[in-house]
């Protein structure tokens, strides 16, 4: 064995391809990964959310409309701030649509799918920070197993590195044809690969499952409650990312040298910071009265009777004319007896 073969198994290797086909049907890894993150998410949130005193199927009833808005606006904020992929000459603007082959910005996935949760919310009559604090852990889990789409894509990867903890990149082309390079459905024809660089997702991956830990510790030593659980989780999210995003060498739009994610971190980690430390001035974690809600169509009993219709001001009237009329009888009939 050579020196350059036994300094490669030392390093990650990446998996041959991210497809495999059952027929005309494409099974991707990258798919796979992200519906087995949203599973997660909402099993977890579903538990945590039964655990501070809400109905259970709750959460699986709000992810029927926060998980297409999420995924919409996850697709949105990617094809926005890289428009260049899909517009200009020579590019397809269809490509929009092919969402299997990657492309979800976590914030148009969190910000849209944040607008889903409160519509459900609102029909449920529950408060939308309980729900958030209830499924921030899940979240990010999500998030974490999701990175491991972008390892079976090679892709979202850092700069070349030496590290025994480097990943291999290896050149995949179109199993038809070997002289077409196909990073994305294509198979590897070798695994020497053709550079070793820093495996950014997997850098995330472990942050992300540490954020977890640490919003579930915080949540269960301080009875976090009012979002503060999700303001957390955000805070520490992007904390990672901040640096993680630093080391990424994928094409990215920049804004005064910096990349777009880098500033979007900067932003909403402050927000989140802000809302933490406000957000204490709310008092305790919500009674677990009010997590339970109603059924969507319901009404809550107070709306029931705010609605229901007083008497009509004629019979109220008539009442009192009959009543009029009963005291004027009566005092006749005194007189008469006077007499």
């Amino acid at each position: 064995m050579n020196t350059a073969s036994a300094f490669f198994l030392a390093n990650i290797p990446s998996p041959d391809r991210g497809v495999w086909f059952i027929g005309p049907v494409p099974l991707r890894a990258y798919a796979l990964c992200i519906i087995a993150g949203i599973l997660v998410a909402i099993w977890w949130g579903d538990r945590r959310w039964v655990q501070r005193g809400g109905t259970k199927g709750t959460i699986v009833d709000i992810a029927v409309y926060a998980v297409p808005f999420g995924l919409v606006g996850g697709r949105l904020y990617h094809v926005i701030t890289d428009n260049q992929l899909y517009f200009g000459e020579g590019k397809d603007p269809l490509r929009v649509f092919y969402i299997w082959d990657g492309g979800l910005g976590i914030w148009g996935a969190i910000a849209l799918g944040g607008v889903g949760a409160w519509l459900a919310c609102k029909r449920r009559g529950i408060p939308l920070p309980a729900v958030a604090d209830a499924i921030a852990p899940g979240i990010v889990t999500a998030q974490a197993i999701g990175r491991l789409g972008n390892y079976f894509n090679q892709e979202l990867y850092g700069a070349p590195t030496d590290l025994p903890w480097g990943l291999e990149i290896y050149r995949r082309v179109d199993p038809e044809n070997p002289l077409i390079q196909d990073p994305l459905d294509g198979v590897a024809i070798n695994n020497v690969p053709i550079e070793v660089v820093h495996p950014t997702f997997l850098y995330e991956l472990l942050w992300n499952l540490g954020v977890a830990l640490l919003v579930v510790w915080a949540d269960r030593r301080f009875r976090l409650g009012h979002g503060r659980a999700f303001a957390l989780y955000v805070a520490g999210y992007t904390a990672g990312r901040f640096w993680i995003e630093l080391m990424r060498t994928d094409p990215a739009n920049e804004i005064l040298g910096l990349r777009v994610n880098v500033w979007t971190s900067v932003l909403v980690f402050v927000g989140a910071v802000a809302y933490f430390v406000l957000a204490r001035a709310r008092g305790p974690r919500e009674a677990p009265e009010t997590l339970r809600g109603h059924a969507p169509g319901e009404r809550e009993p107070e709306e029931e009777r705010s609605e229901e219709s007083p008497e009509p001001e004629g019979s109220q009237e008539g009442a009192g004319d009959s009543a009029g009329d009963e005291a004027a009888a009566g005092d006749k009939g005194q007189v008469e007896r006077g007499k």
